[in-house]
């Protein structure tokens, strides 16, 4: 039996990620995951996520900046759909790939820069009319 937290958190994560990302990962959930699964919807997603002293676009920054600096690729790349779920725009994601190629060096902007183009072409969102 899930508690409210985890209803709270499980709202949370589908606003982020969106409904199917969510729905496939509960797919996946086993008698071996089930606690891991509940511990980050309670403790991530509501606990954390669900904080109000900073936005969720806010939120969305900071975690990709996180996950860049520590190469953590898949994560990332999941959360630049949350962050475009999240209001960021382009304009903002690509200053913030040049200020964490700055601090964490090129070929780590050179990665969220190729993985970000990844999901600009997998959502068709059309680079070029947006920078024209």
């Amino acid at each position: 039996m899930k508690n409210h937290s985890f209803d709270k958190g499980l709202k949370k994560r589908k606003k982020v990620l969106g409904n199917s990302y969510v729905n496939n990962a509960k797919k996946k959930t086993n008698l071996f995951n089930e606690d891991f699964q509940s511990f980050i919807t309670e403790n991530c997603w509501d606990k954390v996520w669900n904080n109000k002293h900073l936005t969720d676009k806010q939120k969305s920054l900071n975690t990709l900046s996180i996950l860049a600096s520590s190469n953590k690729w898949h994560e990332f790349k999941i959360h630049i759909t949350g962050s475009l779920n999240n209001g960021c725009t382009l304009f903002e994601l690509k200053e913030l790939f040049m200020q964490i190629t700055l601090y964490c060096g090129v070929p780590t902007g050179n990665e969220c820069f190729r993985i970000a183009s990844e999901v600009f072409t997998e959502k068709k969102i059309n680079v070029a009319k947006i920078f024209k």
